[in-house]
C-alpha cells in the first residue's frame, strides 16, 4: 500500500464499513481536536469510544472513556490514533490483540513500521489523514482542498 495517496475508493470503503471507533488520544476538553472529530463523527451515526488513561473512567460526549484498547467491552471497526507517531507501534499491537479491521492514523501521525506490521495482521492502514476530513469531503461537506476558500486567511494580505 502506498502510504503517501489514498484513492477515494479507499477511503470511503473504509468509512463506509466502520460503525464502531475506538478514539486513542481522546480528549475531555472541547478546543481540542480529538474532541471535536469525536463530536463530528458521533453526528454521522458512528459510536465513537473515546481511550485516555488519564481519564479512564469519566464520560467524554456521552461515551465512558476506557484506559486502553483491551478494556473496551465491544468489538471495534477502526482505531483512530491521535497521539505522537511513536506512540502508534504499541497502539497498533493492542488494535491487532482486539482484532480492529482498521488503524486510522491522524493528520502529522505516520509510522511506517507500525503500518506495516497492522497490514501484516491483515488491517487496513491509514496515516497522517482525518476521518473527519476525509467523510465531509467524500460527501460533499468540503472541497478536496478543505475548507481553505481563500475569503479567511490569517495571513496578511499583499497590497
Amino acid at each position: 500500500m502506498n502510504h503517501d495517496s489514498y484513492s477515494d475508493a479507499y477511503l470511503s470503503e473504509i468509512l463506509h464499513s466502520v460503525r464502531t471507533i475506538a478514539m486513542v488520544g481522546a480528549s475531555p476538553h472541547r478546543n481540542r481536536p480529538s474532541h471535536f472529530v469525536m463530536q463530528y463523527l458521533q453526528s454521522k451515526g458512528f459510536r465513537v469510544i473515546p481511550v485516555n488513561p488519564t481519564v479512564a473512567g469519566e464520560k467524554i460526549l456521552g461515551e465512558t472513556v476506557y484506559a486502553d484498547l483491551a478494556q473496551v467491552p465491544e468489538p471495534i471497526d477502526m482505531v483512530d490514533i491521535f497521539r505522537r507517531s511513536e506512540a502508534a507501534l504499541p497502539i497498533v499491537e493492542e488494535a491487532i490483540r482486539i482484532h480492529a479491521k482498521i488503524v486510522w492514523m491522524q493528520l502529522g501521525v505516520r509510522n511506517d513500521a507500525a503500518a506495516a506490521k497492522a497490514e501484516a495482521a491483515g488491517l487496513k492502514v491509514v496515516m497522517n489523514r482525518c476521518p473527519e476530513i476525509e467523510y465531509s469531503r467524500l460527501h460533499g461537506e468540503r472541497t478536496r482542498n478543505g475548507v481553505n476558500t481563500g475569503i479567511i486567511s490569517s495571513k496578511r494580505r499583499r497590497l
